[in-house]
């Protein structure tokens, strides 16, 4: 569960370039007197340098105890910055850090972790990292700027394709200081200098003679708050925080981190976890249903006290959430296929099945926030930045989008309609046997391919398969475990899939790896679309590319509209706030991050206590 909440939101972005952030002579953070405490992706970080810590974490947070949570599904490596194999989604958070951190109260913003300084000029054509002389690995052995070089240009070449984009766009890699490193860039990309501080850094030294690239369980040597202790794949992974923590006072440390040890037990099935949190053996639970939060928190150890329930509130985008339409099948080839399939989706009915009609419905990829698209035709920088690519955009990208809407009955008969209007047009009709067929005579048919323990989706699916059947569609589920559905969505082997993809108020290249044309046919990215759009490319170069905040959200609200416009993705619910139960001797602080319930808030800045 843990692993599939945050498979990825930040509001309060800066409006004006801050001229002490953007200096002639670069911008610096943590190390020499009179350096900014930060960077940002705009304007200048809001915490002032020698800040005591951030400000949704408690610095006087009691140490000590036993974090139990739990995941559904499994793990065959230790290696998770690899493509191969599945790791434990908690191992690098936990044990390896990175140059800068983030703070998850700001717009893209980072402080000082391993670095202690950083230096970028006016068009961050360049950054320099200085390393913290106290950096040191859970071996005690120094981090040094050969232990970065060495992990950004593996990462960026036999790592997950995450890590690629962003090494392309370097050129030079070099050691200027004896703990200071310059990476210099071939690309305009104002992003990158951030997003290589977020770039793991591993020990050189562990990796000599043996293929990164290979799944393995022997286990990385970090340099984060904890170490592995114990493990079985399959049943549990145990974290223990390193005594010898070397990061522990650091500001942008201080309050985080509080358990001695933080255990992920697995489980096959969301269900059996669910009695298992009932039960006590595990301390968190993270409710989607708002109707099941309503109606079934009534077991003894809520009503006694001992288990808390917390709404806790967040202002991130909505992201995309639903049932995603694989292109590369020629079935879904057609958009007004795709539309038909939209049009049969009621979403309305299901909804108020399942969730008893409480969660607003998904509008765009980055609805409820201030990068959604508008409603209706495109205007202004939106539409200037559209306009070059007006002959290959799909229908409503410039003239506007709108999801249908039902009557709420099961019936759905207009949208039905609109569907077999759309279907008859795009060479798709029923016979007399009442199966939808294109004129080679081939059955419209299709399978949705769902993980073990993706309860919520399958009962989504079950209730659209029906309204399909009156069609003339075949749709059928099949689900798999979590090893065979990582291999089949990875090298894109499906129909029709579940897609959740978070999404943040500071989009940038990781764009590229969730739409980017290079994902059409590079495994592993998260374009399970198979989206191909010049469009789409142009824009992400534009927002991360983008002056000015004004400009940056223009470019996001365009990229919204070619997305919604490409018809991919057949949307379902958000929530704006997260439901939590937990144990009532697990606490966290009163400020809640512009982030609330996501990244960076559990078990990070939490703690035991009475």
């Amino acid at each position: 569960m843990m692993r599939q909440f945050f498979s990825t939101c930040l509001r309060r972005i800066s409006h004006t370039l801050g001229a002490a952030a953007l200096t002639a002579a670069g911008l610096a953070l943590g190390g020499p007197a009179g350096a900014d405490p930060g960077i940002a992706m705009y304007g200048a970080p809001a915490l002032p340098q020698g800040f005591v810590s951030l400000p949704y974490a408690n610095p006087d947070a009691p140490k000590g105890g036993t974090y139990v949570m739990g995941d559904v599904g499994s793990f065959d490596s230790l290696n998770p910055f690899i493509l191969k194999g599945r790791a434990p989604y908690w191992l690098a958070p936990l044990t390896v850090e990175t140059l800068l951190g983030r703070s998850y109260d700001e717009p893209f913003t980072l402080y000082p972790l391993l670095a202690e300084s950083v230096t970028v000029p006016p068009d961050r054509s360049w950054v320099e990292f200085t390393l913290n002389p106290k950096a040191k690995f859970s071996d005690g052995q120094p981090v040094t700027v050969a232990d970065v070089i060495w992990s950004f240009q593996t990462l960026g070449t036999v790592g997950n394709p995450r890590y690629i984009n962003a090494w392309r766009q370097v050129s030079k890699a070099e050691q200027v200081g004896p703990e200071t490193v310059r990476f210099t860039f071939n690309t305009p990309d104002r992003e990158l200098p951030l997003i290589l501080a977020l770039r793991p850094v591993l020990e050189k030294a562990q990796w000599q003679g043996k293929d990164f690239a290979s799944s393995t369980l022997d286990v990385p040597v970090g340099s984060g708050p904890y170490v592995v202790d114990k493990f079985e794949p399959g049943r549990f992974i145990s974290f223990r925080k390193n005594p010898d923590w070397w990061g522990k006072d650091l500001p942008f440390n201080r309050g985080r981190w509080n358990f001695d040890e933080i255990r992920d037990e697995y489980y096959a099935d969301a269900n059996v976890m669910f009695q298992a949190f009932k039960a006590g053996l595990i301390d968190t639970w993270r409710e989607p249903n708002p109707a099941k939060w309503a109606n079934s928190y009534d077991f003894p150890a809520v009503t006694s006290g001992r288990i808390v329930k917390a709404e806790i509130p967040d202002h991130r985008p909505s992201g995309i959430n639903g049932l995603v339409m694989n292109t590369r099948k020629a079935i879904f080839a057609d958009w007004r296929v795709r539309q038909a399939l939209i049009d049969a989706f009621n979403f309305e009915f299901i909804n108020k099945t399942l969730n008893g009609g409480a969660e607003p419905r998904i509008a765009s990829y980055f609805s409820n926030s201030e990068l959604g698209m508008a409603t209706g035709p495109a205007t202004g920088k939106v539409l200037a930045d559209l306009e070059p690519f007006k002959d290959t955009l799909l229908p409503g990208a410039i003239s506007g989008y709108a999801l249908p809407k039902s009557d709420g009955t099961e019936a759905n008969r207009a949208n039905l309609r609109a569907a077999v209007h759309l279907l008859t047009e795009a060479g798709w009709q029923a016979g007399a046997d009442g199966v939808l067929r294109n004129k080679k005579g081939e059955a419209f048919s299709f399978e949705i391919l769902l993980p073990q323990g993706a309860s919520d989706m399958m009962a989504v699916s079950q209730i659209y398969i029906s309204a399909l059947k009156r069609l003339g569609i075949a749709a059928h589920v099949t689900t798999v475990d979590s090893a065979q559905y990582v291999q089949r969505t990875e090298s894109y082997d499906f129909d029709m899939t579940q897609y959740r993809v978070a999404l943040s108020l500071s989009p940038g290249n990781e764009q590229r790896l969730y739409w980017g044309s290079s994902g059409v046919k590079e495994p592993g990215t998260r374009n399970f679309m198979g989206a191909n759009q010049p469009a789409i490319d142009a824009l992400i170069d534009k927002i991360v590319s983008s002056n000015s905040h004004e400009d940056f959200v223009a470019a996001v609200r365009a990229l919204d509209r070619a997305l919604m416009a490409g018809r991919y993705v057949i949307p379902v619910w958000y929530s704006n706030v997260s439901r939590l139960a937990y144990k009532a001797d697990l606490h966290y602080p009163k400020t809640i991050p512009v982030y609330g319930d996501w990244i960076g808030f559990l078990p990070d800045v939490w703690w035991m206590g009475k």
